[in-house]
């Protein structure tokens, strides 16, 4: 059998889709498995280095703004467009693919469109609680359609009935544990710790908080901040705030969470971005969440990911315009009072968790097949 995964731009799209190819592999050795991405994101490197071939299409998304230069980003996007159609039938012609499975990202697009056009079944996973117009546009003649948030359906136009299967997440997150978490961080196992960060490049309203949110709590919980590539400036910050944070014990501020499944398994709560794998994260380890979403996300998708979980009483959404210290505040301090609640508010999100995504997902692409 010949399987083709279309994934690409950012690790929330790619590293679900790894996943899934991964199980396929795990059950059916002698399966070709091949994806497709552009040449220049993460996806050209997270997916040879897992073992899977690859190929290439060459396109571009869409920028947001009309700033001159972004205009002219557009018109080079509209210009790759032409030929993307006859990329995706080489690759398709010549793999022959039993299944197309699209992720993602706007490399998706073209090739699950072509895939259909040429006959070859297809599959695809929304992440979000808010479809894309990619693939609510791809919903109408897919095969199978796959959702991490059952209320996205309400959006979709599908011909078929959309799957909720939820988001493949890390093995290492799945099988993560708070006590053992702790002892390898030498934390307390009675002591509040927050997590929080922005991502790998930083959220500068994020950041901008948790400078001072950290000074004026520190000495009753502990924090592990990241402040990501773009957020340096925040050490200083903290030092003008009173607070150093080499020499104070229980604070750790670092560019990047490399061992996030430890730190996240230790956290009593975690304060974040609402991107879909962070949650689909948050949701397998049960911890509470104050989630911020980025505005600047397509469709604002990340605000209805949060939002699913706040209704679900499994997290509190601030929205960044109305992100305030005196809010965190108020948070920590119902935190300190009251523990109980926040636990109950990561069971709630606990509950909401599908830890067999990635069985559940290649169930459904090799049904497909058969």
């Amino acid at each position: 059998m010949n399987i083709l995964f279309a994934a690409g731009g950012t690790g929330g799209h790619i590293n679900p889709a790894l996943s899934v190819a991964q199980e396929i592999r795990s059950r059916c050795p002698d399966a070709k498995i091949l994806f497709v991405g552009t040449k220049d994101k993460m996806e050209a490197t997270l997916v040879p280095k897992a073992g899977f071939d690859f190929a290439t299409i060459d396109i571009t998304g869409f920028q947001r703004s009309l700033a001159p230069s972004d205009i002219l980003y557009n018109l080079g996007t509209l210009r790759r467009l032409l030929f993307v159609t006859g990329q995706c039938k080489k690759i398709i012609g010549e793999f022959k693919p039993d299944v197309a499975v699209g992720f993602g990202g706007y490399v998706s697009g073209p090739v699950l469109r072509t895939a259909h056009q040429m006959g070859v079944k297809i599959a695809l996973h929304e992440q979000n609680a808010f479809p894309g117009k990619t693939n609510i546009a791809l919903s109408r003649y897919a095969d199978r359609v796959m959702l991490t948030y059952p209320g996205a359906a309400d959006h979709l136009k599908s011909r078929r009935e959309p799957i909720h299967t939820g988001l493949p997440v890390r093995t290492e997150i799945l099988t993560a544990d708070r006590e053992e978490a702790r002892k390898k961080l030498g934390l307390p196992a009675d002591r509040l710790l927050v997590l929080s960060t922005g991502g790998s490049l930083g959220a500068e309203a994020i950041n901008l908080a948790m400078s001072r949110i950290i000074p004026a709590y520190a000495d009753r919980m502990d924090f592990i901040h990241g402040c990501g590539k773009a957020g340096k400036w925040m050490l200083d910050k903290l030092k003008e705030n009173g607070l150093d944070p080499d020499g104070t014990p229980g604070v750790t501020v670092s560019e990047y969470i490399y061992d996030m499944a430890t730190y996240m398994a230790a956290a009593d709560l975690v304060i974040s971005r609402a991107g879909a794998s962070s949650l689909a994260e948050i949701q397998a380890l049960g911890k509470a969440a104050v989630m911020i979403p980025y505005p600047y996300a397509a469709e604002n998708h990340q605000y209805y990911n949060a939002k699913a979980l706040a209704d679900r009483d499994a997290g509190i959404v601030i929205e960044q315009k109305d992100l305030t210290e005196e809010k965190l505040s108020a948070i920590l301090d119902d935190l300190l009072a009251l523990p109980e609640t926040y636990r109950r508010m990561g069971a709630n999100a606990r509950a909401m968790a599908k830890s067999d995504a990635q069985k559940h997902i290649a169930d459904i692409v090799l049904s497909l097949i058969q």
